[in-house]
């Protein structure tokens, strides 16, 4: 019987954001978006939620190097985003970008985690929470 093993990892992160249109007027920013469109921006205490899937090692019962995807982790999401503003500090989410909604950043993420796993690990869903009511991610496509 086939069977597929997949695996999910959690971390956290707090980071700032601001929803924000520079072509637009002050005023406008401000009917369209409320507070979550004033400078500075506003924080979050995220959670980012991994799931990864492949085969088992025989050897070890597992199916990634959890040393390994953590390292991947830190190097892609905590280090680039704890502590940070994502609008002023990831260039993928400047202003005048794509807004950093919790969904625009799973996809974010979900390329450049998936380009780091090793050789029989496939990357399943990339799962991005602001808060215990809003979150966003983003899933592979089958094949």
């Amino acid at each position: 019987m086939a069977r597929r093993h997949t695996l999910t990892r959690t971390l956290g992160f707090r980071a700032m954001h601001r929803f924000h249109r520079p072509d637009w007027s002050e005023a406008r920013n401000r009917e369209v978006w409320g507070p979550v469109g004033e400078a500075p921006g506003h924080w979050h205490d995220f959670t980012c939620t991994v799931t990864v899937s492949g085969a088992l090692d025989a050897d070890r019962g597992m199916l990634v190097d959890l040393v390994a995807l953590d390292r991947i982790l830190d190097d892609e999401v905590r280090r680039p985003l704890d502590g940070r503003h994502m609008n002023l500090d990831l260039p993928a989410f400047a202003y005048g970008a794509t807004y950093p909604t919790c969904e625009a950043l799973a996809a974010h993420l979900f390329e450049r985690i998936a380009a780091r796993l090793p050789a029989g690990t496939r990357l399943e869903r990339v799962a991005i929470a602001e808060d215990a009511t809003l979150s966003g991610e983003c899933q592979r496509a089958d094949d």
